[in-house]
């Protein structure tokens, strides 16, 4: 298990560097809160350095949360099925005008709201940068 974490934190890591030089990359207030508290919950003692991440991500744009937002996340769940939280992280990314979306929650390769689906984990940044 730990080869695979840590493959996946190097693919994290070449990802986000690949999008910070790109300056493609994009991410949502859903995201950023959900990466902050699990990441806090695994390293409580890391929690004012995990705040500089995410104010460093902050340079991403996030797509604020609003009613819209909220409606169109809505519309989303019901079309495909998804939690509210995958939907809203879906309107999100289609609210920002994103060509893909990274995660690793969703099917590889789907296509929705105009929108493909990539797995980070399975393709690095030259199969869309």
């Amino acid at each position: 298990m730990e080869d695979a974490d840590s493959s996946k934190q190097q693919a994290a890591r070449d990802w986000r560097r690949a999008l910070w030089k790109s300056r493609r990359g994009r991410i949502s207030f859903q995201v950023l809160s959900e990466f902050y508290v699990n990441a806090v919950r695994k390293q409580p003692s890391a929690r004012d350095a995990l705040r500089a991440e995410v104010r460093d991500l902050m340079a991403w744009s996030p797509i604020p949360t609003d009613a819209a937002l909220l409606e169109q996340a809505w519309k989303v769940q019901d079309r495909f099925h998804f939690s509210f939280w995958d939907a809203l992280i879906v309107a999100a990314a289609k609210a920002a005008s994103c060509r893909h979306l990274l995660t690793e929650d969703l099917q590889d390769g789907q296509t929705l709201e105009g929108i493909e689906v990539v797995n980070p984990f399975l393709h690095g940044p030259s199969s869309i940068l």
